[in-house]
Parts: C-alpha cells; structure tokens; sequence
C-alpha cells in the first residue's frame, strides 16, 4: 500500500532554495495568486444564489485576443527562468512523448473529470452555493467559436503549466514534501474559481488533487493540458447548445 505512495524525486534544483521561494511568489503574484484574490473579493462582494459569474470578458474580438495573449505571459516567464537555470520544459513534466498516447490519456481523462464537474456545479447551482456560469464570451458573432477554443487553449496552458507543472516541482525542490505541493497546488486552483462559488472552489480543488496526483506519480502534463483545453471547449459549445433549455445554463 505505501508503495502506491512513493512518487519519483523531482530534478534538483539549480538555485538556492530563497531564490526559488522569491522566484514562485513573483510568478504566482503576476499570475494566479493575483487571480485567487480578485476571485475572493468577488466571492465576498455580492450575492451568490441567482448571480451570474463571466469567464470570458464581454469585450470586442481585438480585446479578446489581447487578453488570451497577453494572459500567457506567465507562461513564458516560467519557461524562461527554467532555461536560465539550464532546464527544459520537461523538467515540469512537458517532455516529448508520443502525440496519441498523450491524445488517448486526455481524452480519458476529460471524460472522467467532466461527468465529475457537471454533477458538482448542477448540484450547488441548485443548491444556491454557486452562480451560474457564463463560459462563453459575446454570443451571435462569427468569432465566438474560436474565441471559444483560443480561450480554451490558454486556460490550459496557463493553469496547468503554472499551477501543476511548475509549482509542484519547484515547491518540492524547495524542500515541501508532495503532499504539501499537491496541497498547495489545488487550493490555489479552486481559489481562483471562488468568483464561481463554492461549488467552483470545490469542484476544482478536487480536479487540482486528482491531477496532482497523476503528474506526482508520472511526471507527465501534456494530457493534463489536453483534458483542461476539451473540458474548456465542451463547456463553452454546451452552452451554446443548452443555453436556457437546462437550468442552470
């Protein structure tokens, strides 16, 4: 039983422990930290039961793609204080591997989690613990599809590159333990859906653990991103579909 348990050693680290501890607070606070606070002041701010929580800014396409790019940014700091320290990106589990086995696993793994967070977020909608969610942006133009996966691309990138990939590992070369990494990874991620409600929180922290413990054990992050991107585009085209003819949407 306690080998199930025991997860591969993460690469040494290539800096001292404080400047890998400045570097997380800086990364996170340009990034999903930032969001996990704004996402509390929404929480506390207003109404849960009978709000409606936005995913994507009802702006104008030129402002969509402006937010979707310049969102990445934290992404490609990540990736560049990994070369600085003459790493790669396979040292946060984006090693090269065969494109239909990482396909196949987050597929699977969409699947699984979706029917999870439908069951989740239907229940605390109706429970009045959750705001119905709007996971699209401006509806009847051209633009809105595509907007849909672009968004959904770098939601993926950004949560599971940051979140998962990149604070697991550096916070276990820190000295945490993976248990304290996996921790601290998930209730950061349902933190920043608390805009949500606490079905959202919830709902996430268990989606953090869940891939938490796979890349622990597996070191692998492509099929995490895939299943973040499919789980993302499925929501918004759902909508799309069952807009106000389930309740809920």
């Amino acid at each position: 039983m306690t080998e199930r348990w025991v997860f591969p050693p993460v690469p040494p680290a290539r800096a001292e422990s404080r400047i890998l501890r400045e570097e997380i607070l800086v990364v996170l606070s340009l990034s999903l930290l930032a969001s996990a606070v704004y996402s509390l002041i929404d929480l506390l701010s207003a109404p849960i039961k009978g709000v409606t929580a936005v995913t994507f800014p009802q702006v104008d396409l030129s402002r969509q793609l402006v937010d979707i790019v310049f969102a990445l940014a934290p992404v490609w700091l990540v990736f560049h204080l990994l070369r600085r320290d003459g790493d790669t990106p396979a040292a946060i589990g984006l090693g090269k591997e065969r494109a239909r086995d990482a396909l196949l696993s987050g597929f699977l793994l969409s699947a699984i989690v979706g029917l999870g967070g439908l069951a989740i977020y239907f229940g605390a909608v109706a429970l009045g613990v959750n705001r119905s969610v709007v996971p699209v942006p401006p509806m009847g133009y051209w633009w809105t599809v595509p907007v849909i996966v672009l968004g959904a691309a770098q939601a993926a990138i950004l949560e599971e590159v940051v979140v998962l990939g990149y604070l697991t590992t550096r916070l276990r070369q820190v000295g945490a333990t993976p248990f304290a990494a996996l921790a601290a990874s998930s209730l950061l991620r349902g933190s920043y859906h608390l805009y949500q409600g606490w079905g959202g929180f919830l709902g996430n922290v268990i989606l953090g653990v869940f891939f938490g413990i796979l890349f622990l054990r597996r070191g692998r992050l492509w099929p995490m991103v895939i299943a973040h991107f499919l789980l993302d585009v499925g929501a918004g085209i759902g909508y799309l579909l069952f807009h106000g003819h389930i309740s809920g949407l």
